[in-house]
């Protein structure tokens, strides 16, 4: 179940924490089913299908204070955690003065433990980790890890790359480097802001999102508009983006009809450490030719959709115009 705040849902919305859990959604969802059958609330900060938004602290704090009355866990999903802090410093009163260190403590320490995907702020191509503060939790985590991976030592991965996420653990958070990842996804937006693409706002941390729905007003959400626009874009410039709308969403498991999302995005994820501004200009020039000629894409039909994960598999064809 989805609780984050309204303005998660309005790409327009200039709210700076629209990643926020709405409480009073949250306290009515428990209350509706029973703490009981809440085993933990997910918590991902920024979070990605909105646009890659920030939680502030005052946020997190909350939520922790309304968990712990019900006895429910909070898990952090900290694969974008550094610049949710880089974003609470920005902008959250008392936290300039911080360094994003601090912060990443202190945000972490109202959770309960968090998953991490090191080949994002961590600066690695493969691995990542689980962390917990209950001992009984982290047991069973362990016997899986042997299971399934590896031995707990290593979890199925080589020295170097553990020896390269320790290293990335430190550098991430050097605030000469989070400045500067933030600050090209920031020109990569602003750029196409200046050409009148509509895009999400405020610009996230690790992608900018193109508004489909505001991109290709005339094309129906189940004519798969974000999947469209992501396949106009690669085939003008071999930019790969990613959709993250109706085809991400997936059907209900009970109807089989597709989910529809409020939003209905596509996601120009920058690789840390990889690209200059000249590449920005780029990205930037082939997403505005693209939105100059929008009027002649017309939508896919899916010709191929898997069991599962179809937004990795699926195969389209588009639509006569």
């Amino acid at each position: 179940m989805d609780v984050i705040i309204d303005e998660a849902h309005d790409p327009a919305s200039t709210h700076p924490f629209k990643g926020n859990v709405d409480l009073d959604k949250l306290e009515s969802l428990i209350k509706k089913v029973g703490a009981a059958k809440v085993p933990y609330v997910s918590l991902a900060a920024t979070v990605n299908m909105a646009g890659g938004q920030p939680v502030s602290m005052e946020n997190v704090r909350a939520v922790r204070e309304l968990t712990a009355r019900y006895g429910i866990r909070v898990i952090l999903d900290a694969t974008r955690a550094v610049e949710n802090a880089f974003f609470i410093k920005e902008r959250e009163p008392g936290y300039q003065h911080k360094t994003i260190a601090e912060i990443l403590k202190e945000f972490c320490s109202y959770t309960d433990g968090c998953t991490m995907s090191g080949k994002k702020d961590l600066l690695v191509n493969i691995g990542g980790f689980l962390a917990v503060n209950d001992e009984e939790i982290f047991q069973q985590a362990r016997n899986l890890v042997v299971v399934y991976e590896g031995l707990h030592t290593y979890g199925g991965l080589a020295g170097r790359d553990l020896e390269a996420m320790a290293r990335g653990m430190e550098e991430a958070v050097q605030e000469d480097y989070i400045r500067h990842r933030v600050l090209q996804v920031r020109y990569l937006g602003e750029k196409l802001q200046q050409h009148g693409v509509p895009i999400v706002v405020p610009i996230g941390g690790h992608a900018v999102f193109l508004d489909a729905k505001r991109f290709l007003p005339h094309i129906p959400q189940d004519r798969f508009p974000a999947q469209t626009l992501a396949a106009a874009i690669y085939a003008d410039s071999g930019v790969r983006s990613m959709e993250r709308g109706i085809v991400s969403a997936g059907r209900d498991p009970k109807t089989g009809d597709h989910r529809y999302p409020k939003l209905e995005l596509v996601r120009l994820t920058i690789p840390r450490r990889v690209y200059t501004n000249a590449h920005m200009d780029v990205v930037a020039e082939s997403v505005a030719a693209v939105y100059q000629e929008r009027e002649k894409l017309s939508g896919l039909r899916m010709v191929y959709e898997p069991t599962y994960l179809r937004f990795f598999q699926a195969r389209f064809e588009p639509l006569a115009s």
